[in-house]
């Protein structure tokens, strides 16, 4: 017995393009705070590669401030690539900036979102530095 693919919408798909890129807008912006305050669900799970997971909204946010909070300098921090998918957003970041423990660091990364309606649920992040 073969299993059917549930296929996205096409309103699911253009709803999910338009928060996604307004999210990253915000990103561009320097606008990380608000934009987690906006767009992500009180049960958030954010992970960075294989580190144990971070639960909720309130940890998440201070894992969020502690990160931001030590870039001296954000030079560049562009969104090369999006993709849509049933409920889930990627975005291939480029970023450049200086840290006060990293120095300079030019990341490579992809981020990967899971939507409960319209705020992300789950989140992973998977990079290596310079």
């Amino acid at each position: 017995m073969t299993k059917q693919k549930k296929s996205i919408s096409n309103e699911r798909r253009e709803e999910l393009l338009a928060l996604i890129t307004e999210l990253n807008e915000m990103l561009v912006d320097n606008k990380p705070l608000e934009a987690f305050e906006k767009f992500y669900h009180p049960d958030v799970v954010m992970q960075d590669n294989q580190q144990p997971a971070t639960i909720g909204k309130d940890a998440n946010r201070t894992r969020e401030e502690n990160f931001y909070g030590i870039i001296t300098e954000l030079r560049r921090n562009i969104p090369m690539k999006v993709a849509v998918g049933e409920n889930i957003t990627m975005v291939e970041w480029l970023m450049d900036f200086n840290h006060k423990e990293w120095g300079t660091v030019l990341l490579h990364q992809v981020s990967v979102q899971v939507w409960e309606g319209n705020q992300i649920i789950k989140e992973n992040f998977f990079y290596s530095l310079n």
